[in-house]
This record gives C-alpha cells, structure tokens and sequence, in this order.
C-alpha cells in the first residue's frame, strides 16, 4: 500500500506537521502522586512539557523514575494531582471536560499501544483492528476497508484472517498499531512497545513508527527503555525522580 493512500486513511482533518510545528500537546507543572494511607508518594513532580505536530518524542529514564505515570497522565488514562494538560493548536485544557467529553476525545484524538497488546484471542487480525471504528459508530464496510489497508501498510496484508496465537511477537505488536491508528488518532501514545520483541521484530516495529509519522503526520509519543528506538525519535528526553533533566 503507498503512503498516500495511507495518509488519506489517516490525516483528514489534519494539520501539516511541517507547517512550524504548531504545539500540539502541553504540560504546565504537572505532577501526580499516589497515596498510601496518609502517606503521599510523588511520582510525577512539577513536569513542564511541550510538543509539535507530527513530532515523536521519546521518554527514556530508569525503570521507576515516573516514566508510565507521565505518559498515562498526558493520555488522560489518569487525572494529575495539580497542573494542566492542554491539546491542539487551541491548546484545550483535557482535564477540565466533563468525564463523558473527555472519554469521547481520547477515543477520538489517541492512539495507545503498550508492551502487552492486548488483542482479543478469539478474533482475527482484521477483527481486532475493526473493533474501535465499529465501536465508534463507523458502518463495518468502511471500517473494513480502513483495516485491511492499514494491516497492508503494516505489511500483515497476507495475514488478515490469523487470530493472535497463530502471529509472531511483532506481528502481533503490528496489529495493535494497526488497531491504534484506526480512528486517525493526532497523538500516538506508546508505553515499551518493544520491549518484548526481539532484534528483527523490533526494527521492524522501530521502522514501521518512522513510516507511520512520514506517511500520516501522526505524532508519535513514547516511553522506552530501548536506545535504539529512542534515536529514531525527533527528540529524547530523560526523566530523573519524576521530572526531565535536559
């Protein structure tokens, strides 16, 4: 499948990430914390964070420094314990929508894609990929036809009819890219995507992102204890006791 194509699937609607890089995500001194009885555990402390359309990003650091916890709190998985999360060129403050607006924009405007991909055993490839757009109200021919491009794009076009026990590691980590994107998400948000693949599989995965941002304009964020994977990004940074040190 092009590129082109590919990017019709994707981008309606979109702004060109090659426009200056308008802001697409913000973070205003964001922190988060866990209580245990009466105590408070700070996880996340006074992060300020900004990044472009069509950006990737990459979020490296040692295991427990906050890296996950950031990640679901600019996703909106988990509300902050103070500070702002702001999104789109008009910089919409997420936490501050009602629960229903909120859920509605995260299926929308999102993609997640995590070490774990969480395909449902007992439907193909292309059903998994379908599942969000039928959920989302699309009729079933067009989500259809979106899933078997975007699996071709993938290249898992010769294995639509596979359920997950009968794919590799990587080619099940594709298919939930595939099933990420459907929607034509402006964030991709990814938590060790390759964590679990080995050598060829994850430059498969690595390549495949770069194609996706190319091809679609999509911004790509994404926590990674993966070095590699982090050089192909835009920007690396690296998170220390809950807040970035470059």
């Amino acid at each position: 499948m092009s590129n082109s194509s590919v990017g019709q699937v994707m981008t309606a609607n979109q702004d060109n990430p090659s426009s200056g890089r308008r802001v697409l995500l913000r973070a205003e001194h964001l922190s988060k914390s866990f209580f245990k009885a009466k105590t408070e555990i700070p996880v996340v402390r006074d992060v300020d964070f900004t990044m472009g359309i069509g950006e990737m990003v990459a979020i490296t650091g040692a295991s427990g420094v906050g890296k996950s916890t950031l990640l679901h709190v600019l996703g909106t998985l988990e509300p902050p314990t103070s500070g702002r999360v702001l999104f789109g060129p008009e910089q919409q403050d997420l936490f501050k929508l009602p629960e229903k607006a909120l859920s509605l924009f995260r299926n929308r405007s999102l993609g997640f894609v995590f070490q774990f991909h969480y395909l449902l055993p007992e439907f193909t490839a292309l059903e998994n990929v379908i599942m969000p757009a039928l959920i989302a109200g699309y009729s079933r021919n067009t989500a259809l036809t979106q899933a078997r491009e975007l699996l071709q794009f993938v290249g898992l076009g010769h294995r639509l009819e596979h359920r997950p026990n009968e794919l590799s590691g990587g080619e099940q980590q594709r298919v939930a890219i595939a099933r990420a994107v459907i929607l034509r998400p402006k964030l991709l948000l990814a938590d060790e995507l390759t964590g679990n693949l080995d050598s060829v599989n994850r430059s498969n995965v690595m390549d495949l992102l770069v194609r996706l941002n190319e091809a679609t304009g999509v911004s790509i964020l994404l926590v990674t204890h993966d070095q590699e994977l982090a050089k192909r990004m835009h920007r690396v940074l690296v998170m220390k006791d809950g807040d970035f040190v470059n």
